[in-house]
């Protein structure tokens, strides 16, 4: 019966979009959200010697209507800058190395800040690995 449950509960969220964070009118235009980017990804080395994908999941959660506009029409330009910076962690690496992940996400961070042109936009990061 709870498991039921389980699996209607998301149904319910898509079938409403004001309870999904689709905004449910008004014109205010105050309401941000969350704007999700394709994987980022750069090759490095395992521990066995051979080639290695590291893959960084990103996004950006925007407080306002207008800097999650921006967030969505600079897409290009993020991913192009997220993909230098992911690579040159990967580079860093040493074979079998963990990637250090806070440095990582501060350097996002700041490209982030940078290509929108102010602060106020937190960049979210989802699964770093090397496979």
């Amino acid at each position: 019966m709870k498991r039921r449950a389980l699996l209607i509960a998301p149904l319910a969220l898509v079938a409403t979009p004001a309870l999904a964070g689709g905004g449910g009118g008004g014109g205010g235009g105050t309401a941000g959200g969350y704007v999700r980017y394709p994987t980022v990804t750069a090759t490095t080395i395992r521990p066995d010697g051979r080639r290695g994908v590291m893959t960084v999941e990103t996004g950006v959660d925007a407080p306002t209507a207008a800097l999650k506009l921006r967030a969505e029409q600079s897409q290009p330009r993020m991913r192009a800058v997220f993909n230098i910076l992911v690579q040159r962690e990967a580079n860093t690496l040493l074979p079998g190395g963990v990637p250090n992940v806070e440095r990582l996400a501060l350097q996002l961070q700041s490209a982030t800040n940078i290509i929108l042109g102010q602060r106020g936009a937190k960049l979210l990061l989802g699964t770093v690995m090397i496979v």
